[in-house]
């Protein structure tokens, strides 16, 4: 079962037969954690670093920023019994799309709150593949923890 995981939007897992997946990661980060002893995983899309820049729209979807999505993703992972020093943690995403000059950062400040929120919390990070200027898909596969990443004009390959 494919299970879609839209912008501003996070699905968990511990289903065997699921692939979460999100698609066209662009300045928004896929912050994907995989807890391998329970076989729980889960992916986060979030556009934005401060649920700051807007009360209003954080209160309606958390999941839009970094500060109020991530506490969520891992909350959620551990209701299915995910452990966090067991976690495995990938991100993917925070490329320069329609901001070639760099004028808003929004990817690299994207990553940099991401960065900071993991640091804070002893979160360390397996694997990332960030920045440039390409669109990225991102697969997990839960009954495996494979994490497959496709950018645009590529076919899709493991990690």
């Amino acid at each position: 079962m494919r299970i879609i995981v839209g912008v501003s939007d996070m699905k968990v897992s511990n289903d065997p037969s699921s692939d979460i997946i999100t698609y066209s990661l662009g300045s928004c980060i896929g912050l994907v954690v995989f807890d391998p002893v329970v076989k729980v995983g889960g992916i986060l899309h979030y556009m934005l670093p401060e649920s700051s820049l807007d009360r209003e729209k954080a209160e309606r979807n958390p999941y839009m920023f970094a500060d109020s999505g991530i506490p969520l993703l891992f909350k959620e992972s551990y209701k299915y019994n995910a452990v966090k020093k067991r976690m495995k943690v990938y991100v993917f995403g925070g490329s320069q799309i329609l901001d070639q000059k760099g004028f808003f950062n929004i990817g690299k400040r994207n990553y940099m709150a991401l960065k900071k929120l993991l640091f804070k919390n002893n979160v360390l990070i397996n694997y990332e593949d960030v920045g440039g200027n390409v669109n990225r898909t991102v697969r997990l596969e839960i009954k495996s923890g494979d994490i497959f990443v496709k950018t645009s004009g590529s076919n899709e390959v493991k990690i």
